[in-house]
């Protein structure tokens, strides 16, 4: 890093306490240092000046950090990030006189599978000063699996490796559908989980089971430490509407074998009947969770429209999700609760891993947008 005189150093959390800092995503109210949890989280600040660094600390055992710097809204550099704590430069030698809107973006999902992966910023350092960072007027949360965690979504057609790289929080319909809307948002997702059971048949991964915590998918004392496994604090931060793009791992799990846990020896498996279609009894499980996380999501978010948003790798439980959501409407009296079908990537939409490309991921936006626009 430059060791020009001139520049001074501030940490986040003395940011914070000015009004100068904007923190997105679900943190754990701790500020020194700022840890990232999910994809799509971010810093956000003002800065008048020429010049920005950023002191950054990640660490993995297996899952490296990605992070995405933009400049007033467009994305100038995507890195991965080495283990250990140093300074990354932000920008340098642009205009004194100018206002910078910064956001630096985690650019890849909480990783449950790696326990030693986190990502945090320490302190900044600039020749100029800092300015508040203005809210703006709406905010969203999307819940998904590895199509919100933007798995897929950078990297050519031909990448098969689950690496890090291949995720991006920034080519991404959360992030699209946002910018549109000029709202802030969250981004909630694991690749491989879904309401019921995980793509494998593992009932333990389920996104209602974590979604009351900070991050509660992270295990490893390190990550308690962190303050992953607190209680969420909703009443902090409210939204007007929440997406759930959840269902594609349920509907894997049927057509996958079944999973044994290690330590009771019981198995778990979604059924198919011998024709080929859901197991009813199975099926009336799927739908069963739906009702009850619409119920969680109703109890966390207490005014907001709740949109359960599906299809972009097909939508074959979209009648079981109709069918739930109805009957959750019908029991609890909640109108603010509506289905909407996504369109379905194409070969000319695929990206990366046979997932959402980019171009997928913009439509889906565009649908999004269109639909959120007339709840808001």
């Amino acid at each position: 890093m430059s060791r020009d005189p001139h520049l001074n150093s501030v940490t986040l959390a003395e940011l914070a306490a000015k009004g100068h800092l904007k923190l997105h995503g679900r943190t754990s109210g701790i500020q020194s240092p700022v840890t990232l949890f999910w994809t799509g989280s971010a810093v956000e600040l003002n800065v008048q000046a020429s010049g920005l660094w950023i002191e950054v600390e990640s660490g993995y055992d297996e899952y490296e950090s990605w992070i995405s710097i933009l400049i007033n809204s467009v994305q100038v550099s995507r890195q991965m990030l080495n283990a250990g704590r140093h300074w990354i430069p932000v920008f340098r030698g642009m205009s004194r006189d100018t206002v910078k809107n910064i956001r630096i973006v985690k650019e890849v999902q909480a990783m449950s599978g790696d326990p030693g992966c986190y990502l945090q910023f320490h302190a900044v350092r600039t020749d100029g000063e800092f300015l508040p960072v203005e809210a703006k007027p709406y905010r969203l949360e999307f819940i998904g699996d590895s199509i919100t965690s933007g798995e897929g979504a950078i990297g050519a057609k031909q990448e098969a490796d689950w690496i890090p790289a291949w995720f991006s929080s920034v080519h991404n319909y959360t992030a699209l559908t946002a910018e549109a809307l000029e709202a802030e948002y969250r981004v909630i997702s694991q690749s491989g989980w879904g309401v019921l059971t995980s793509w494998d048949n593992n009932p333990q991964h389920n996104i209602p089971g974590i979604y009351g915590q900070v991050c509660g998918l992270l295990s490893g004392p390190h990550n308690e430490m962190l303050g992953a496994q607190l209680d969420n604090d909703f009443a902090s931060w409210q939204p007007e509407v929440v997406v759930v793009n959840l269902g594609t791992n349920d509907d894997g799990a049927f057509h996958n074998p079944e999973w044994r846990n290690p330590d009771t020896g019981q198995s778990y498996k979604q059924r198919l009947n011998a024709d080929g279609s859901y197991n009813e009894e199975d099926l009336a499980a799927f739908e069963d969770a739906v009702i009850r996380f619409l119920a969680k999501l109703r109890q966390c978010n207490k005014e907001a429209h709740i949109l359960w948003a599906y299809g972009m790798a097909g939508a074959p439980l979209l009648p079981a999700i109709e069918r739930a959501v109805q009957a959750y409407r019908s029991s609890s009296g909640d109108k603010k609760v509506s289905v909407l079908e996504l369109p379905a990537m194409t070969e000319e939409t695929t990206g990366a891993r046979s997932h959402p490309g980019l171009p997928a991921h913009q439509q889906a936006a565009d649908v999004l947008i269109g639909y959120i626009r007339q709840l808001l």
